[in-house]
């Protein structure tokens, strides 16, 4: 009856899961979810360890809980508060999760003797989140069902993602089973490869869906360099940065609530003035308001021009932690100069500087900022 009651069944079912004791794992477990059922974690744990009991019992137990789980996760990915860059990741998460849950279905109707039930649980995981251990699941399922030739072709699948991954102890087995069925259903070896180059063909088609699928939610989704981000702007125009390759582009990162920032605004426009003539320097002013509601009306109420974009997960990128920071990138889209801050004194003389070097004008030397 104390109060930290639910405090110390968590410690101790971390524990557990920590060492792998699933007799408490699955004693804690339940405890915590009577107080708690709707923590993911622990019903993913819990349906884990009662499967390892082997029973039907158990698996009867596991497939409620797996159930459950999937329903929470449904509701997460259904769950349209976010923006755009979490809500991808908050969709990655829950489609990883709920490929999980549904393996976790398979094995328990698999162990409850429902062959079908357990192999299209697999082949759903399989489609909600490539992974190989759905594939596993669904071959070994389907071969229980009879179903040789489709076996084989999920076990193929799984063999291409692992290879991918270069990584897998299991890889090997799997290419052994995939020896056997094959020479089940066809007396031979011969084709298999064909077989495996076909199943690697779809799979990649696959994860390449998936990717277009999740940048319709977030275009900077899978952006791994500058000008691969397209900006959105305060009038909500899109700006794909790709589109300014052969420029040099100058950044400026600040916030509305950012008092260095608005000192530095009237001299980063003496510095636009002096490239104004030139159509190969870019200037960029990006916003990094948590709340994009406020900027506008700024905007507005400063005076100051309209043509802002958001930041849209650059700056994480770029490793922007304080603002103001100015950043420059060269005609080949890289990072030529970096200005976290500014001295006011020197910031025109020194900005004009960084451009000109960026445009193999002139050399530059650090004074008051890092490059």
């Amino acid at each position: 009856n104390s109060p930290r009651k639910l405090e110390l069944e968590r410690a101790i079912l971390k524990s557990a899961i920590d060492v792998k004791d699933d007799a408490r794992v699955i004693r804690y477990g339940q405890d915590v979810l009577a107080q708690q059922p709707d923590d993911a974690q622990v019903l993913e744990r819990l349906a884990t360890a009662l499967l390892r009991q082997g029973d039907k019992a158990s698996a009867e137990q596991a497939l409620k809980y797996a159930a459950h789980l999937r329903e929470i996760l449904q509701a997460a990915v259904n769950d349209k508060s976010a923006s755009p860059r979490d809500e991808v990741k908050m969709r990655e998460g829950a489609d990883r999760g709920n490929a999980r849950a549904l393996l976790l279905c398979a094995r328990a109707e698999g162990l409850l003797g429902h062959f079908e039930k357990a192999a299209n649980s697999a082949e759903l995981s399989f489609s909600v989140y490539p992974n190989v251990e759905a594939a596993r699941e669904a071959s070994k399922w389907l071969e229980a069902s009879g179903k040789t030739e489709e076996s084989i072709r999920y076990l193929a699948k799984g063999f291409t993602i692992s290879e991918m991954k270069a990584t897998d102890p299991e890889a090997d087995n799997d290419r052994a089973r995939l020896g056997q069925l094959y020479k089940k259903w066809k007396g031979t070896e011969t084709g298999l490869g064909d077989l495996i180059l076909q199943a690697y063909d779809q799979t990649s088609a696959q994860f390449a869906a998936r990717h277009e699928q999740l940048k319709t939610l977030d275009p900077n989704a899978y952006a791994k360099e500058p000008m691969q981000f397209t900006l959105t702007g305060v009038q909500n125009g899109k700006l794909p940065l790709l589109t300014l390759k052969g420029k040099v582009v100058v950044m400026d990162f600040w916030a509305t609530w950012c008092g260095p920032c608005r000192i530095q605004h009237p001299l980063y426009e003496q510095v636009k003035q002096r490239f104004k003539d030139r159509d190969d320097v870019v200037f960029l002013a990006i916003d990094t308001d948590e709340d994009r509601s406020l900027v506008k009306p700024f905007l507005e109420q400063s005076q100051w021009s309209k043509d802002v974009y958001f930041e849209d997960g650059l700056g994480r990128l770029l490793q922007v932690s304080s603002i103001p920071t100015t950043m420059i990138l060269n005609k080949r889209g890289e990072v030529s100069s970096r200005m976290n801050g500014f001295v006011p004194e020197r910031f025109v003389d020194l900005l004009t500087e960084r451009i000109k070097e960026a445009l193999g004008e002139s050399k530059s030397t650090d004074v008051g900022a890092s490059k």
